[in-house]
């Protein structure tokens, strides 16, 4: 197993968060989900490449069959944060139909080929098996279409790259060899009770529960993925929601744009402040001017926490198959940011005898890009499996 190469990409409307396993040896990264336009006419030159972070300055051109608009040059992650025209997801957007899904996941890809071949400007990579998620409500009928468009070779070139001579270009061809998608909340479930080295299960007690029923509420930027498990498999009547932070974070970002005079670069800069609790709830929109900004993000993580347990309220109420359950999993980088809120939003409705007890695992915001790794892995061994059969029937 430790001589494949496996990809997992938790394909995020806030976040790109991705997994890499190269010969065993395990790589982590998270880039915003921003892209925008890059001109080279705005573009500052000459810079100091000592002053430039690579992971920073992307920008790519990627030219592949799943892109439709392959003559445009494009800052993608940090770099389009920062950017006056960047795009950010609209909400309830469909990821297998924008190309924004396969600049910001194949310029992963081939940023981390990069890192892997320091030395090289032309640079082949290959991926056995590249694991993605997608929503709950689009899982259905997307994840054909998505699996056809990422498989097979695409090539990126990276654009202006810091330390190389001009024309400072760097092309990676991307041959993706197998593709896998799975559904966001049930890849949680696949993070929570699988280990990551022997694919066993690690947690027992969890799995002896979904004989009863378990519940897994996926909050994320536009949408909450929720999936009944029964028996250790999820239920087809569970389905999630178009409803999640960014609302609550564009709202936070319009107040305080207006109030304070301050503008945040995108939401991942403003979930950033908010992971680091109401110490760090302040913007300084002038130097020497620090401006409080809890009264604005507080209402905010409130309503959502509020919203979020009425949803899980109405799914454990109408899906009979899972009538009965024990467990209540909230999962997601929103869940993990407004634990507090929606704990304290729980007791209130313990207060009205409709108790919704929630469990917050550890690595909640990074449980679907572990579950996707194990989906790699697990899809890896049974292709293995399937062709020793085949070479043994031959024999």
């Amino acid at each position: 197993m430790d001589r494949h190469n496996f990809l997992a990409v938790d394909i995020g409307n806030s976040w790109y968060k991705a997994l890499a396993s190269e010969n065993g040896i395990l790589s982590e990264y998270q880039i915003p989900n921003a892209i925008a336009l890059f001109d080279g006419e705005f573009y500052e030159k000459p810079y100091d490449d000592d002053d430039i972070v690579f992971e920073d300055n992307l920008i790519v051109e990627v030219k592949s069959q799943a892109v439709v608009d392959r003559r445009e040059i494009f800052y993608i992650g940090k770099a389009a944060a920062k950017q006056r025209d960047v795009s950010l997801t609209a909400f309830n957007n469909q990821k297998v139909d924008e190309d924004r899904t396969y600049l910001l996941l194949f310029g992963l890809a081939g940023y981390h080929a990069v890192l892997q071949h320091p030395e090289e400007i032309e640079i082949t990579y290959s991926i056995d098996q590249l694991a993605v998620s997608l929503p709950t409500t689009q899982y259905k009928e997307r994840k054909t279409r998505l699996k056809d468009k990422l498989a097979g070779t695409h090539t990126i070139i990276f654009h202006k790259v810091p330390g190389l001579s001009e024309p400072k270009e760097l092309t990676v061809k991307i041959i993706i060899n197998d593709v896998i998608v799975g559904a966001e909340g049930a890849c949680a479930y696949l993070g929570l009770t699988r280990d990551q080295e022997t694919l066993g299960i690690k947690d027992e007690e969890l799995v002896k529960e979904s004989q009863k029923g378990i519940i897994i509420g996926d909050l994320g930027g536009d949408s909450v993925d929720f999936v009944g498990i029964k028996n250790n498999k999820p239920v087809a009547s569970v389905e999630g929601e178009p409803f999640g932070i960014n609302q609550f974070l564009d709202h936070i970002i319009q107040r305080v744009s207006k109030k304070e005079m301050y503008r945040f670069d995108s939401r991942a800069e403003l979930e950033e402040k908010l992971a680091e609790g109401p110490s760090g709830w302040y913007v300084e929109p002038f130097a020497g001017v620090r401006k409080d900004i809890s009264k604005y993000i507080l209402p905010q993580l409130k309503s959502m926490a509020i919203k979020y347990l009425e949803h899980f309220d109405r799914v454990r109420s109408s899906s009979s198959e899972i009538k009965g359950a024990v467990r209540y999993i909230a999962v997601g980088g929103a869940a993990k940011l407004a634990q507090k809120q929606i704990q304290e939003a729980a007791a209130k409705w313990s207060d009205r005898g409709r108790p919704i007890e929630l469990t917050f695992p550890e690595n909640m915001e990074k449980l679907n890009v572990l579950g996707l790794m194990i989906l790699a892995k697990m899809n890896q061994l049974k292709r293995d499996k399937g062709s020793n059969h085949i070479m043994t029937t031959k024999g």
